[in-house]
């Protein structure tokens, strides 16, 4: 259905893609892997029409194609729905299907927008996907997944032959992930050529057909789920055989940290909590601990880290540092006391994309000591530098705009800008979200060589077996309430019995 032969796309002397390739077939769904940086992303805006290539032919249906904008694009058949949800949450499901290219009735002279149309086959089209919701219902009251799958119905709406899904299910739980592959099912079925972008390599074989794998700009080869088993995979990606079983040494790293349960806590929580945010907890953090933070979206987790931060006013309760009290009522208050955190959100909440790698790293540092002085630009490239090779950044230099880096480096860029201020206590919200399997190893290892010399880390994810993994102890949160706390070696068995009992008033 579509063919991207002999791609290649250069910025200025940098070669991001390099003779690549890629062929979606009608009635499929074909995996796209690779590392971040690897030129996915690259290749989806040369596909979709944002940046033409240097080199190379596009041809859709057997018809040479060059689509010069996203618009043309869609109009040739090809739509993509993204990561981040990009519809209006304040306008209805209708207006969001429709938004741009209203159906409309009257004379020649006055047109009005035809709502009752338009709810019609809106409704039509939410049935093809298995939604049974009001049309005219507020996109911003409906949950993150429901929002997914009306961004797919906009996709379809435009009468797609392809479909492209960049990381669809990095906001989603096991059940909606489930939920979103019986609609692919029955999408690839009906003939449209599906593209799937994921890091999740169990979801590759679970809804895959084929798999194409490319790293640092090139093609490396076009599989079967059955020709290509997940060591095979993860191989192909980063170049050099990587065991799945590390998982295997990071846990021999976490059982030979001392346990510290007897030290005094260098953060504690007695009560604390906030209204309609999160009922009141108790939790200690421990210099030299990782403290896990289990449980479903909605579940209360970014709740608990925003209020420690300082980011949202807590109500209740208390929290103390080093074992005075203190109430912040701003971040500033939170970094001058030693703590430091990485968002979920690391595009709207965490880099400032119109910096540089430099400006971003010490803006948390620069931010501690006030507007003067300013920390020189000699110092912040020296600064920058230092994390760029501790942490392993993968930038041109540090003046590149941090916006150009991949997902992954983007992350340790923000980790590096809170290295930097020196912290005690790191709170990390989902650090591994939409990064690849080499760059999740790299920031665990990272975690834990952190710990190993004395930081209090909380580590928050919504993949279990992660926090499982790297956690000496698990905090379990439930309908924004502290369900449980499980000790280093639980079960995933045992967080899912906190995670689906009802936790205690």
């Amino acid at each position: 259905m579509l063919n991207a032969d002999a791609i290649t796309k250069r910025f200025g002397a940098v070669t991001v893609l390099d003779d690549v390739h890629l062929h979606l077939r009608a009635g499929e769904v074909h995996a796209l892997m690779g590392q971040n940086g690897a030129g996915k992303s690259t290749l989806i805006k040369i596909l979709t029409g944002v940046i033409p290539a240097n080199a190379g032919t596009l041809t859709l249906d057997g018809a040479p194609i060059a689509p010069a904008s996203p618009l043309d694009s869609q109009k040739l058949g090809i739509s993509t729905v993204y990561q981040e949800v990009n519809l209006c949450p304040n306008l209805t499901v209708a207006e969001n299907i429709f938004a741009g290219r209203y159906p409309r009735r009257g004379w020649s002279g006055f047109k009005a927008i035809d709502g009752p149309r338009m709810v019609r086959e809106t409704r039509a089209l939410l049935t093809r996907l298995n939604l049974d919701i009001d049309p005219t219902r507020t996109l911003g009251t409906l949950p993150v997944a429901i929002q997914q799958l009306v961004a797919i119905g906009r996709a379809l709406s435009v009468q797609a032959k392809v479909l492209i899904l960049d990381e669809p299910t990095s906001s989603l739980d096991d059940s909606e992930v489930e939920s979103l592959f019986a609609v692919l099912r029955g999408l690839r079925s009906s003939g449209l050529a599906i593209l799937f972008v994921t890091h999740f390599l169990d979801q590759v074989y679970a809804i895959s057909d084929r798999i194409t794998v490319l790293r640092n700009g090139r093609f490396v080869g076009e599989w079967t789920p059955a020709q290509l088993p997940a060591p095979a995979l993860v191989a192909a990606m980063v170049g050099r055989d990587v065991a799945l079983a590390s998982a295997e040494a990071v846990d021999a790293e976490v059982a030979a940290r001392p346990v510290s349960g007897t030290a005094a806590p260098r953060l504690s929580l007695r009560g604390f909590g906030a209204e309609r945010r999160i009922h009141p907890l108790d939790l200690d953090l421990r210099d030299g601990e990782v403290v896990g933070v289990a449980g479903l979206l909605g579940s209360g987790r970014t709740e608990l880290a925003r209020l420690m931060f300082g980011l949202d006013a807590a109500d209740a309760g208390t929290l103390a540092v080093q074992g005075e009290t203190v109430r912040f009522t701003h971040p500033a208050q939170a970094v001058r006391l030693g703590l430091a955190f990485c968002p979920e959100e690391r595009k709207s909440d965490g880099i400032v994309g119109e910096l540089s790698v430099r400006e971003n790293i010490v803006l948390a540092l620069q931010a501690r000591t006030g507007l003067w002085p300013c920390i020189r630009p000699a110092k912040q490239r020296e600064l920058a530098q230092k994390y760029i090779d501790l942490l392993g950044i993968r930038a041109a230099d540090s003046d590149m705009p941090i916006a150009l880096l991949s997902g992954g480096n983007q992350q340790k860029a923000l980790l590096a800008r809170w290295l930097a201020t020196q912290p005690r206590v790191l709170i990390l919200d989902e650090p591994t979200r939409g990064i690849d399997v080499a760059a999740k190893q790299e920031l665990m290892n990272e975690v834990m060589r952190l710990a190993r010399e004395g930081m209090a880390v909380l580590f928050i994810s919504s993949e279990i077996d992660e926090v499982l993994r790297i956690s000496d102890r698990i905090v379990v949160m439930r309908d924004r309430r502290k369900a449980g706390e499980l000790p280093r070696g639980a079960t995933e068995a045992e967080v899912m019995s906190l995670i689906c009992e009802p936790a205690a008033a």
